[in-house]
């Protein structure tokens, strides 16, 4: 008799682990909150709270040949660098060649995970389900996979920042911009410098009267094509770089990145000169600081009225909107508090995968990590072990 295994979420991370539970004999239930697959990479016009949340424009940062899952390449006509309702069709195209809709249930929100008494011994969870038209159930699953995902609940650390209380503006985070319409004709500053930062800063430039960029640390700046016009992950991921030593490494890429542009004329060298930090994909970034569109800052102190003040000291006065693109929080809420630790409630995984703290390793976290290249590759890989465990 295979096991069951309950996998919550149908994005990315949730079809690729429904796949590797098949292909270890196990009998996977998938259960997804909205009505279709797709996760993260559905756009929608109004962002709904809970769920990930994109903007209009987005187009990935990593090229097709290097983010497509191994046994399924992207379809030859798709570009090198895919848009998000590309790679939504791809997933479709995914999910209907490995047969995986019929082992989905939509409109199902996962309630609570817990230990069934004999967990020790059996390492069963009872898994309780929430339809959309409020019926409840509950589940005996003989494993639990979570693929939820991490851009569900926006970090906005408003309180960081003294005077906000008083500021007439529009304050917001990147998971409520869909695009730069709203912002026509009015004086904007961004918060953060990781890719969402960098991309809204370069939209909203074009529409805005003026655009602030404002970061605490800088970051090192890439664009998408590399040398000879390849996409630049098949340039920089191989196995050569990887055995280089860090000493060399560094160097080499500083000497790079500075060719394009230097980073310190710029107001973008990083406080740390190490690589050890992601780098920022960004094609228009350096051209926009150039033409004025986009003037950098330090970071934000305080607001001061409708003025904004940095720390260097300078204010930009008669600001209308403040964008925050400051990332995200963890939350699982359906999951037993136990497993929760550290002074900001952290969830503590084994090889960024399992609880440590279990009896039984039949609980596993699909895609809770940040990755230098593509992502879906490294979610692959993990399914691959947790369904090993598992079965």
């Amino acid at each position: 008799m295979s096991r069951r295994v309950c996998v919550i979420g149908a994005g990315a991370s949730g079809l690729t682990t429904i796949k590797g539970c098949l292909e270890e004999g196990l009998e996977p239930t998938c259960f997804e909150s909205s009505d279709d697959i797709g996760g993260l990479w559905r756009f929608k016009e109004t962002p709904e709270p809970g769920r990930a949340s994109i903007y209009r424009s987005l187009v990935v940062n990593t090229s097709k040949e290097m983010m497509c899952f191994s046994d399924f390449p992207m379809p030859p006509e798709y570009p090198n660098y895919m848009t998000h309702s590309q790679l939504l069709q791809y997933f479709r195209l995914y999910a209907q060649h490995f047969d995986l809709l019929r082992h989905i249930i939509f409109r199902t929100s996962v309630q609570s995970v817990r230990q069934q008494p004999d967990f020790s011994h059996s390492g069963q969870w009872e898994v309780v389900t929430k339809h959309r038209d409020g019926r409840e159930d509950t589940h005996i699953f003989d494993g639990v996979l979570v693929c939820s995902g991490h851009f569900t609940h926006p970090f906005l650390p408003l309180a960081q920042f003294p005077g906000h209380e008083s500021f007439p503006g529009r304050c917001l985070h990147s998971w409520e911009y869909k695009d730069a319409e709203a912002f026509r004709g009015k004086r904007v500053v961004v918060i953060g410098i990781g890719n969402s930062g960098g991309d809204i800063a370069v939209e909203i430039s074009r529409a805005a009267e003026k655009t602030f960029l404002s970061t605490r640390e800088g970051s090192w700046v890439a664009a998408r094509m590399s040398s000879n016009g390849l996409p630049l992950d098949m340039k920089v991921l191989t196995r050569f770089v990887a055995v280089l030593p860090r000493w060399l490494l560094n160097w080499l890429a500083h000497r790079t990145l500075n060719k394009r542009f230097d980073h310190r004329l710029y107001g973008l060298q990083p406080s740390d000169r190490s690589m050890d930090q992601r780098l920022l994909i960004n094609d228009d970034l350096p051209g926009r600081i150039l033409q004025g569109g986009i003037v950098m800052k330090p970071n934000l102190t305080e607001f001061k009225g409708s003025g904004l003040q940095f720390q260097d000291g300078t204010i930009e006065e008669d600001i209308d909107a403040v964008i925050f693109c400051t990332g995200y929080r963890s939350n699982f809420p359906f999951l037993p508090q136990s497993l929760w630790s550290g002074p900001e409630g952290e969830l503590t995984l084994y090889r960024r995968v399992f609880p440590p703290s279990l009896e039984c390793p039949t609980l596993a976290v699909i895609g809770m990590f940040q990755s230098k290249g593509p992502i879906f590759p490294g979610m692959e890989m993990q399914v691959r072990w947790a369904a090993r465990v598992m079965g």
